[in-house]
């Protein structure tokens, strides 16, 4: 790190619950499917084992004699079923809009981490028109680990070329601040899919952007 990045601030978002509230139809979704498949999740389940967490790392639990081969053409399925049901521009979260503005104009590097596939975070960015505010977008394609091991943290960090440490998080899951918190970052919660009391050892949390701005984030 440089002497002059030592003051510099980067914003590192995950997108599914914390830019667009796509939990419920992706919960949905993951239901029709595994039903389609002969196979019933309960909420809890859910919670604990899928939300915040690859394809790749939660399908062989609901599947566990599948090869990975078929885990991946089943996570196909599944993403294609929610790029189907989604409509992003309906469930943005409030606020978030003038946020990233304002951030853009502060000159605020930005990244989002999510543990969706690449033509998820595509499909939701652009439906949205806000690829262009991102200096960064990681996605399940490039971590071998996801949340809450750190990885896509620290690699979203260093995207925008800066320490985990100069970094605040957004972060709705469980998972995801506890990968946040690991990476070094300092992590804000967005209720919706976890409450409060879930989310836990978060430095501030939110229900939508409404509720911060950029002089808030220079004071945290």
């Amino acid at each position: 790190m440089t002497p002059d990045n030592q003051n510099r601030l980067g914003i590192l978002f995950d997108m599914d619950g914390v830019l667009v509230d796509s939990n419920p139809v992706h919960k949905e979704v993951i239901r029709a499917f595994c039903s389609r498949h002969g196979k019933t999740i309960s909420e809890s389940f859910f919670l604990e084992n899928i939300s915040g967490r690859t394809n790749r790392e939660w399908i062989p639990l609901v599947f566990p004699d599948k090869s990975i081969p078929e885990i991946d053409r089943l996570a196909d399925e599944k993403e294609q079923l929610f790029r189907e049901s989604f409509h992003p521009a309906a469930a943005v979260t409030p606020g978030l809009l003038p946020f990233i503005k304002e951030l853009r104009s502060n000159r605020i590097p930005m990244a989002v981490a999510t543990s969706a596939p690449e033509e998820n975070a595509v499909f939701i960015l652009e439906k949205l028109r806000i690829t262009h505010y991102f200096d960064a977008v990681l996605h399940a394609a490039n971590v071998s680990r996801g949340k809450p091991h750190p990885e896509i943290y620290i690699k979203s960090a260093r995207a925008i070329r800066l320490d985990p440490g100069q970094c605040i998080v957004f972060e709705d899951s469980v998972a995801g601040v506890a990968a946040g918190r690991k990476a070094g970052a300092r992590v804000i919660g967005v209720t919706g899919t976890h409450t409060r009391e879930e989310l836990g050892a978060c430095i501030k949390i939110i229900a939508s952007f409404e509720e911060i701005a950029f002089t808030d984030l220079m004071q945290l």
